[in-house]
């Protein structure tokens, strides 16, 4: 019989509802996949991607504000949202030549995307500059490599300046004051080479009100750098849009009452160290937040700069999920271990000394039975440190061999940011749920480093 392990289990928390999903997950496709690919896999779900673009594309068009969203490419590779992007003309943000390469094959346009990224490669800036794209300039350096390509390709670069902002003086990238005045000075002296459109910024956390501020002194610029002659009609404010996965009352209740019993081995975690599983302004929200401080907006307009955006998760917020499968249970004093057929670097929170923290779903491949039962789960590695989730998470039953647990809204930097085939195990694959026309068809996402 088994035993009620729900005492040592950590808060609930649980994502925020979602019927596409549920019914997604009570279809039985999630368990004829599972016995189909015989390992871990993730679902995508396009048709969320391109509403979470339209979201942010409504609050530019509510404010009057001229603009791009552009999808930080590095949130997750699958192709599926290139295919997106191509379609519908969204902006792709990359910062290598792998992405950049990857972004053209799939049809979007050259002068769709921005190059970011520290220090690039003279490869990538070459084709940046053939391909029309718009490059953020970070280094002084890196400014004379790109009026050299741009010589030698005989046409002119489109550059914005990246600035160093005052609020993160330790950041390592972008110009700071001398620097951004030298880079100016030099843009106005290449103007045969080079076309300075305007400015960016890379800002770490997800403040609106501090990145709008920052947008406002970005206009600033641009305005002083027309008085040098160049053309400086736009800023990009990066991307920062957190994503809300739970609501309120659970992440402050969690927040409040973990701690390390509720964790296997009696992991502890610095709180924070943890994503803002919470955030009363997210999203489209947030990018609303940031238009009406300071009557940013209306100085957009009035200055003629076009705002652009970089987003990554908050495009892919609830646009897809991981499904892994039991493969073992054992009991320990108070709690279980669940072993599932992949492992922790699928999601990957282990960068930031963390981990993925809403609640995975247990779907049983049979009529449950028994009580509650609180239980971790590690990965089918042979480390110990491979624990997909430390905390003791309470499950309605005791999860048997192939039954599924399904981490939700874990398309943006889970899927794939750390996964590596480990112990020969082949890496997830990523299942594209096409829903047009009320129908639920799936395929492979073919990306050949999918």
């Amino acid at each position: 019989m088994a035993v009620t392990h729900t005492p040592a289990a950590a808060p609930p928390l649980p994502a925020h509802p979602d019927p596409q999903l549920d019914a997604i997950l009570s279809s039985g496709l999630p368990h004829e996949l599972s016995y189909a690919f015989d390992g871990p896999f993730h679902l995508l779900l396009p048709d969320r991607f391109d509403a979470n673009v339209a979201s942010f594309t409504q609050v530019l068009n509510e404010a009057g504000v001229e603009g791009r969203v552009y999808y930080a490419k590095k949130a997750n590779k699958a192709a599926a949202w290139m295919d997106c992007c191509a379609l519908s003309g969204t902006g792709v943000d990359v910062a290598s030549a792998g992405e950049l390469r990857d972004a053209l094959s799939h049809g979007v346009r050259g002068e769709h995307v921005v190059v970011t990224g520290p220090a690039k490669t003279d490869g990538l800036l070459r084709v940046a500059v053939l391909q029309g794209c718009l490059i953020a300039v970070d280094a002084l350096d890196e400014l004379e490599r790109i009026l050299a390509q741009a010589r030698a390709a005989t046409r002119p670069a489109r550059i914005l300046l990246r600035r160093l902002p005052a609020a993160q003086p330790h950041s390592r990238f972008g110009l700071d004051d001398t620097e951004l005045e030298a880079a100016l000075a030099r843009c106005a002296q290449a103007q045969d080479a080079v076309v300075m459109e305007g400015f960016s910024f890379h800002l770490s956390g997800y403040d609106p009100l501090l990145r709008a501020e920052l947008a406002g002194e970005l206009v600033e610029l641009c305005l002083k750098a027309r008085a040098l002659g160049l053309q400086a009609d736009r800023i990009s404010i990066g991307g920062g849009f957190a994503v809300d996965y739970t609501d309120a009352e659970h992440w402050e209740r969690f927040l409040r009452e973990q701690r390390p019993e509720h964790y296997h081995a009696g992991k502890s975690f610095n709180p924070g160290d943890f994503y803002p599983y919470h955030s009363p302004v997210a999203g489209p929200d947030a990018l609303r937040t940031i238009l009406t401080t300071d009557g940013l907006a209306g100085r957009l307009r009035e200055a003629g700069v076009k705002l652009l955006l970089e987003p990554g998760r908050a495009l892919l917020d609830r646009a897809g999920c991981t499904v892994f499968r039991v493969q073992g249970v054992k009991d320990r004093s108070g709690y279980g271990i669940v072993t599932v057929d992949g492992s922790s670097l699928s999601l990957s929170e282990q960068w930031f000394n963390s981990e993925y923290l809403p609640d995975p779903v247990l779907l049983p491949a049979h009529e449950p039975q028994g009580e509650p039962y609180a239980a971790c789960v590690g990965g089918a590695t042979c480390l110990e440190s491979d624990m997909v989730t430390w905390r003791k998470v309470r499950f309605p039953t005791r999860p048997a061999v192939g039954d599924l647990l399904v981490y939700p809204n874990t398309a943006g930097y889970q899927m794939d940011s750390n996964e590596s085939p480990f112990h020969d195990l082949p890496l997830p694959p990523k299942v594209v749920l096409d829903t047009a026309g009320g129908t639920t068809h799936w395929r492979l996402d073919r990306h050949p480093l999918a």
